[in-house]
């Protein structure tokens, strides 16, 4: 009998244990009939008895076998089901390793009756406050926390738990480097999000320190990123963010110092005298939740999680208008297929995924030109020169809200090795923009990036209506309806069939106007549109609107769980590219001339009949409630693993592979964005020649 059938359906796992280890449990699996029903037993490494081998048993039968092969502790430390009293009340903790020199008092307890972290931590909590055990370990087998007990309310995370030969000094003073870190990584070790580990320290700690965690939360990931970026690049430095030993008052003062550094190598994005406000026990307990987190990987999903689930407590009724799925972003980039000549903005760009992703490809287009290894995606990895020039020349992004013009600059700062053209601008109130890019604090922050945006206006215009964009991404906010006169009256959508001005109009269809005057002809657009829009007769002049002025090129459907839990309303992707244009060569910069004619190439030759793609999401992405649905492996009925360890979200939107655990690559169907490269090949459209 294998683990597995053992494990099924229930909330433990064994991934979390060495393959030696699984192999001796399966080894001593006896199968016998119980009451006309196969039972399996195994004889306990402790109890030396045969015991009942139930999903708890085998978890906890493999943690045995780890701490005495792998840490050493002889058999006699160990109890199993060691009493703890409570007044009269007696509870048993399911492993207790003694203290060596005491050998009555428990030095660590392990907890495995409860395989969910948040009830097994309160467990374990009581019986470390009631036997004065300094360490505590919870885990299911999938995942693990280590704990330190300093006193009843504090309960300090730490890397791991002390070998025999070790102290428990040993670990917290325990210097790390930046492959230590990839070594120890818990997002991609034990399958928890980012997301997970803020939700606890708003638990423990945020929820009663009187600070914005946002901002609390922000300076921290800010400060560690920095620190990531700093040991990546000198492999003999140590990571400063981390709880080394230090008093409270001086791991304040070191990442209050990794802060300061951080501002000055990422500027705008919090201002030179911004301070952490965190006191320093709270700051102590959230620095040792995040210090063995790896921030940076290979996409945005580690810190995007975080920050989606930050700005949606901190936005409340705006919630979800500000992330898209990177599955949504990583299918209309490969759609788009931009070039390292496309010059590309997001014009509702929240934590700016669309441009930080169009920014990878093209990142890896240069690398092959060059030769290079393709390299990661979000990676604190030093730039080459035609990397940063594109980011720097090419890559723009616009949104109205503060906060989130901050998380998306955070990110294009980064990913872009210092550079970013990401404005704080209400996109759609153009008119206004003349007075605030006048303001002494704004132009501080974005006058560098707006300078170069005010160089892609047409000849002739300088009102800030019309730009020369090759390409064009958003997903613009549904909620709410445009009711300013001075902003409707500046677009022809905002007119109604009688050609009069309406006294509101939906946002996103002022958006679909506002960015088709972003595009140059031949330019093309990819936006996330309610349904509705597609197959509603109210908007018949919406789609005649478009149709005049583009080719339709695709429409895909999105799951009406995509964007759950924020919202349930059904999506599609709609892409067109505007009439007109000639095609431009990526590699020299010039345009493409018709051998036949002698003529430019146009970008998007007028026609009345043509083609469009058309696709419909099959796999939802998510469940009901909004929480992802993650691809399995197959054969082994598992979750599958990218290259970095990370979960992939089970959907068809373009071609997903994994790993198996003998480090082979499967490469599963291609999904709706191959699809669509085929016909666009086929078509011979010109982003695809």
């Amino acid at each position: 009998m294998i683990l597995n059938e053992v494990l099924k359906n229930t909330n433990y796992d064994v991934s979390l244990f060495s393959e030696e280890a699984r192999k001796y449990v399966e080894n001593a699996i006896v199968v016998k009939t119980v009451r006309g029903k196969e039972t399996p037993f195994i004889t306990c490494l402790k109890r030396e008895k045969e015991i009942v081998l139930k999903p708890e048993e085998a978890v906890r039968q493999l943690y045995l076998y780890k701490l005495i092969h792998e840490y050493g502790y002889s058999v006699s430390r160990i109890e199993v089901e060691f009493p703890i009293h409570f007044g009269r009340e007696v509870k048993r903790a399911d492993i207790a390793i003694m203290d060596k020199d005491r050998p009555m008092v428990p030095y660590i307890i392990v907890e495995l009756k409860k395989p969910k972290l948040s009830d097994g931590k309160e467990q374990l909590k009581s019986y470390c406050n009631a036997t004065g055990a300094p360490i505590g370990v919870w885990t299911n087998g999938e995942q693990i926390s280590y704990y330190n007990r300093k006193d009843p309310n504090y309960f300090a995370p730490i890397t791991n738990i002390p070998k025999v030969t070790e102290k428990l000094s040993d670990v917290i003073n325990e210097k790390f480097t930046y492959q230590d870190l990839i070594k120890i990584d818990l997002i991609s070790h034990q399958k928890r999000s980012l997301r997970s580990y803020i939700q606890e320290m708003e638990d423990e700690v945020l929820a009663s320190a009187g600070v914005d965690s946002f901002e609390e939360i922000f300076k921290l990931i800010f400060a560690k990123l920095y620190d990531e970026l700093v040991c990546e690049r000198d492999a003999s430095a140590y990571l400063k963010f981390r709880n080394s030993g230090d008093t409270d008052f001086e791991l304040k003062e070191k990442i209050q110092g990794l802060f300061d550094d951080a501002k000055k190598k990422w500027e705008g994005i919090f201002a030179e005298e911004s301070k952490i406000l965190l006191s320093p026990s709270h700051l102590a307990v959230c620095v040792a939740t995040l210090q063995d987190i790896k921030l940076f990987n290979n996409n945005l999903d580690v810190v995007d999680d975080a920050f989606e689930y930050l700005m949606s407590k901190a936005q409340k009724g705006e919630k979800g208008q500000y992330f898209t799925p990177r599955y949504v972003i990583d299918m209309c980039v490969k759609m788009m297929n931009p070039s390292v000549s496309d010059k590309i903005i997001d014009t509702a760009c929240g934590s700016s995924g669309f441009t930080v992703h169009s920014i990878f490809k093209v990142w890896k287009d240069i690398r092959r030109e060059k030769g290079l290894p393709e390299g990661e995606g979000f990676t604190a990895a030093q730039r080459i020169p035609e990397e940063t020039n594109f980011v720097r020349d090419n890559v723009f992004a616009i949104d109205f809200d503060e906060k989130t013009v901050r998380v998306a600059r955070t990110l294009n700062l980064i990913a872009g090795d210092g550079q970013t053209n990401v404005l704080h601008l209400n996109t759609l109130d153009y008119s206004r923009w003349g007075e605030i890019t006048k303001q002494e604090d704004w132009n501080d922050t974005y006058n560098e990036g707006f300078k170069k945006l005010k160089k892609l206006q047409p000849k002739g215009s300088n009102d800030y209506s019309r730009f020369k964009f090759d390409l064009v991404m958003a997903n613009p906010p549904f909620a709410g309806d445009i009711k300013e006169n001075t902003i409707i009256s500046r677009y022809e959508l905002g007119k109604n069939s009688a050609g009069k001005w309406q006294n509101k109009v939906g946002r996103d269809i002022l958006f679909i106007e506002r960015n088709l005057n972003f595009l140059k002809p031949g330019g093309r657009m990819a936006i996330v549109l309610p349904q509705g829009r597609f197959n509603n007769s109210s908007d018949k002049a919406i789609r005649e609107f478009i149709a005049d002025r583009c080719r339709i090129l695709a429409v895909v459907g999105l799951h009406g769980n995509v964007f759950k839990p924020h919202t349930g309303t059904k999506t599609s992707v709609l892409f067109v590219q505007k009439w007109g244009g000639t095609v431009i060569d990526p590699k020299t910069g010039k345009e493409v001339i018709d051998k036949e004619t002698g003529k430019p190439l146009i970008a998007c030759p007028e026609k009345k009949d043509y083609p469009i793609f058309f696709a419909t999401m099959q796999k939802p992405s998510k469940d009901n409630s909004g929480d992802k649905i993650y691809l399995k492996d197959p054969e082994t009925g598992e979750n599958a693993l990218d290259k970095h360890g990370h979960l992939i979200v089970d959907h068809d939107l373009y071609q997903l592979s994994y790993m198996k655990q003998d480090g082979t690559e499967v490469t599963l169907d291609p999904g709706i964005a191959e699809a669509f490269a085929e016909f666009a090949k086929k078509e011979g459209l010109s982003f695809f020649r």
